[in-house]
């Protein structure tokens, strides 16, 4: 394999990673579910898109050739994350959840 799509499927592993740790860090850190729902859903689905991206580099090397898979699994990844956070936020606005004294703004 080159050594260009190893740099690359490395750079790509590492800013995933590096995303995905951003995001479980605000899901540990922040204070309330809403500001909670946040590092999840953007944060983390950036990490996996950067795997999934190395992954798809990784195997386009690979005298197989390109696999659809990673594709539509970054796909579905892009369009499930946004509306199962938006779904998760309005069930949270119906239930009137509290909102950390340090949040800005009301939900509701």
């Amino acid at each position: 394999m080159p050594f260009w799509i190893e740099a690359l499927v490395s750079l790509f592993l590492v800013l995933g990673s590096l995303f995905a740790l951003v995001g479980a860090i605000g899901l540990y850190r922040l204070p309330d579910f809403y500001t909670r729902l946040h590092g999840p859903t953007k944060a983390t689905t950036l990490g996996v898109g950067g795997m999934v991206i190395a992954s798809m580099l990784f195997f386009a090397g690979r005298p197989e050739g390109p696999s659809l898979h990673e594709l539509l699994l970054t796909l579905f990844l892009f369009i499930t994350a946004p509306v199962s956070a938006h779904m998760l936020a309005k069930a949270a606005m119906q239930k009137k959840l509290p909102l950390a004294e340090r949040t800005r703004g009301k939900p509701w």
